[in-house]
């Protein structure tokens, strides 16, 4: 019993002698660690204010703020450790070799949530927007680290992987103020040219959320077979007309337009002449 507690005593010593003669460096230790903790919540207070002023999305700007305050954390917790004597050589090894390892075997999801991160940030649509991308075109319904859902115009929802989308175009039709149309249409050699850029200037302008400014523009491009090409470009307000109401205005309208106005729009068309014993085409 008596050798037990001289043990013990003994023990006791020595851990108050490695105290004393460490106190020093275990005192640095905890200030530093106190230290980065306060400024570890400080960096996660500025970046989450800085996302929220910039409207980013709340989870997306919680979760970067989270990010960068752990991150912080980590760097602190093993800069104190090199301190003490522990070997952080060998932990950062063991955790690139690890990082390593499961990155690779899941770099699909690796790459569609690193992805997501960049596309949050970087906002290109948001919820509701109409977008086309990867052969799909629908409204936006719901963005996530992993893949970005659309309703397309048939009325599916379709989920698209965020990686896919962050490396192939997106057309935007709702992140623009105005857009323009472009309408094609023949009409007959012998048409008056200026009556018919009358007819179909007077179309468009009755056209709801028509822009005077860019003008409409009427130009005839081309000799055809049957008739002359003609377009006619015009903007409209997004916010006071959709595209697919602009467009059946616009080619509803030149066609009444032309009909008034005695213009043909020729088509092509074959004639057939027979004879007793003979067929010909014209």
């Amino acid at each position: 019993m008596s050798d037990l507690f001289n043990n013990l005593s003994l023990w006791f010593q020595d851990a108050l002698n490695q105290l004393s003669e460490n106190a020093g460096l275990i005192l640095t230790t905890i200030l530093i660690i106190l230290a980065g903790l306060y400024i570890a919540r400080v960096i996660q207070s500025l970046v989450l204010r800085g996302l929220r002023s910039r409207q980013a999305d709340p989870e997306f700007s919680l979760f970067l703020a989270r990010l960068a305050q752990w991150v912080i954390i980590v760097g602190v917790l093993l800069f104190s450790a090199q301190q003490v004597g522990i070997n952080v050589t060998a932990i950062l090894t063991g955790l690139g070799i690890l990082g390593f390892t499961l990155g690779f075997a899941l770099q699909d999801v690796s790459k569609n949530f690193i992805a997501g991160l960049l596309l949050l940030l970087q906002q290109p649509f948001e919820l509701g927007d109409t977008i086309q991308v990867s052969g799909f075109t629908g409204t936006i319904i719901d963005i996530n680290l992993r893949d970005t859902e659309i309703r397309t115009v048939d009325g599916l929802r379709v989920r698209i992987p965020n990686g896919e989308i962050f490396t192939q175009p997106v057309l935007n039709f709702t992140g623009v103020k105005k857009r323009r149309l472009q309408i094609e249409v023949g009409v007959a050699y012998h048409t008056d040219f200026e009556a018919a850029r009358r007819a179909a200037l007077d179309a468009v302008k009755k056209i709801p959320g028509v822009l005077e400014d860019p003008a409409i523009d009427v130009r005839f491009e081309e000799f055809r077979d049957f008739a002359i090409r003609m377009k006619i470009f015009y903007w409209y307000d997004t916010s006071r007309t959709g595209y697919g109401e602009a467009l059946d205005a616009g080619i509803s309208g030149i066609k009444s337009s032309f009909d008034r106005a005695g213009i043909e729009i020729p088509i092509p068309y074959a004639k057939l002449s027979m004879s007793e014993g003979s067929t010909s085409q014209r």
